[in-house]
């Protein structure tokens, strides 16, 4: 199943979960207990429904018993017509544009990139890692297996965190309530300019992947994404194509990501965004993540959405949905003037009290789109 987990001193903490710690001599003994009191299945072990704590337990119990472990979202978990045989993992995509994907990756799709992982993060066996939503989404999945593979703690206590992994989002709120952060990593979605001013004084760490390739690209800001050393990237049609160890089973050799990309001549990795949230304006590409990524560093833009609405003379206009706060949709609208192109400028505004999300704290754009069109 790969490196073994837990992997930290006896004495240090492993799980600061819910108010309870445990220590790695104590997270070993629960992970024995839990093989003693419990057989898996047919298909393995199923952490999906579990506390966030039990889930880890059941998780490493997974890895040491050699058996497949679920971890879904129990209330839209995908639809499986096969396990496997060299499954560790059984997760599903985020849902973000539409229905989860069943997906099923190896242990060591992910624990091979943990070395690299902790170069690029700096994150060490010291540090109390702050996890920023449930474990069925994929990128806090990961994080807590890597501090766990590393010896850190895993923690849901923000005022002892020192490392935060959040979608940008999220992190404009949780450094509020952090102190003792010293680095966050961002992952899920480009990190905007309100997110990087409001972490202005950590390190940031940013790194570019998917639930199927798992990690792709990374950068400590402000400089550019970089493809990690094992990864191979193409780009075909506008669309990036990645080949890589870290894919989910069954993935093709060269998997398409659906991100427009380029390719800079120093080697960066420039994503500009979902290829299907390209809006035809008269002829003109508008990437829809860049509209939101320039919406998003206006000051009391909490978060902005752009889709394209249907119209008779330009084929698709811009429409904007934004969250507000402390600011008027005029004011958006007028400093969005002086920052976008004419096609890309929003023709319709629509504010929203609060933009629908995934579990992992991405916007749901799917369900949005159903919302506003």
């Amino acid at each position: 199943m790969g490196s073994p987990v837990p992997g930290g001193t006896d004495t240090a903490p492993a799980l600061d979960l819910d108010g309870t710690t445990l220590t790695y001599r104590e997270l070993d003994r629960a992970v024995d207990r839990w093989i003693e009191r419990y057989e898996p299945d047919a298909r393995g072990y199923d952490a999906s429904s579990l506390p966030v704590g039990e889930a880890l337990v059941c998780v490493c119990a997974a890895a040491r018993r050699g058996v497949p472990v679920a971890v879904e979202d129990p209330a839209a978990r995908p639809r499986r017509s096969e396990w496997p045989s060299a499954a560790f993992l059984l997760v599903a995509t985020s849902g973000s544009t539409g229905h989860p994907r069943p997906l099923a990756r190896t242990a060591a799709s992910w624990y091979d990139s943990f070395p690299v992982f902790t170069e690029i993060t700096g994150v060490t066996a010291c540090d109390r890692v702050l996890l920023t939503g449930p474990l069925h989404a994929t990128m806090h999945l990961f994080a807590a297996l890597h501090a766990l593979w590393l010896g850190a703690c895993v923690t849901d206590d923000p005022a002892q965190a020192t490392v935060v992994h959040a979608v940008p989002s999220v992190l404009r709120e949780v450094v509020t309530r952090a102190p003792r952060l010293r680095t966050a990593i961002v992952a899920g979605i480009a990190a905007d300019p309100g997110a990087l001013a409001a972490a202005r004084h950590l390190r940031v760490i940013e790194y570019y992947g998917s639930a199927e390739v798992s990690l792709v690209a990374t950068r400590e800001v402000p400089a550019p994404l970089r493809v990690l050393p094992a990864v191979q990237v193409r780009i075909r049609d506008g669309l990036l194509h990645v080949r890589s160890p870290y894919t989910v089973l069954g993935a093709p050799d060269w998997f398409c990501v659906g991100d427009l990309a380029e390719l800079g001549d120093a080697g960066e990795l420039r994503v500009h965004g979902r290829g299907e949230a390209v809006i035809n304006v008269g002829g003109t590409t508008v990437v829809a993540e860049e509209v939101e990524r320039v919406l998003g560093g206006i000051d009391g833009v909490v978060a902005a959405v752009v889709i394209g609405s249907p119209h008779a003379v330009f084929g698709e206009i811009v429409t904007a949905a934004v969250q507000l706060n402390g600011t008027e949709i005029e004011e958006v609208r007028r400093r969005a003037r002086g920052l976008l192109t004419k096609e890309a400028m929003p023709r319709r505004w629509v504010p929203v009290p609060d933009m629908p999300t995934t579990a992992a704290g991405k916007i749901a754009r799917g369900r949005l789109k159903d919302l506003l069109l």
